[in-house]
């Protein structure tokens, strides 16, 4: 997955890669990664005495709102309605 400010996601990384996004879906799926690659990947720049990482997505629907138009209004991966629908994407970490 990558993320930027803007843009986060399977899409955004299709884009920028200039391949399909059933590309990197599959590539995804065949790697069958976890969170502990995540982790393994990034734990060199973590602090681990004490505290807890949590991090949550969630997509604020906006389902009158023009892509385009604002800047964050987008297509995302809703895990609720099972497809990609039109809203602002929401990463928290704390």
């Amino acid at each position: 997955m990558l993320s930027e400010p803007k843009y986060t996601g399977c899409c955004r990384l299709a884009e920028i890669l200039e391949i399909s996004r059933h590309s990197t879906n599959r590539f995804l799926l065949r790697e069958q990664y976890e969170p502990i690659d995540l982790f393994r990947e990034v734990q060199g720049n973590l602090n681990l005495i004490g505290g807890v990482l949590s991090g949550d997505d969630t997509v604020i629907e906006k389902h009158y709102s023009q892509v385009g138009k604002a800047h964050l209004i987008n297509y995302y991966w809703s895990g609720k309605h099972q497809k990609a629908i039109k809203g602002i994407n929401l990463i928290r970490v704390c």
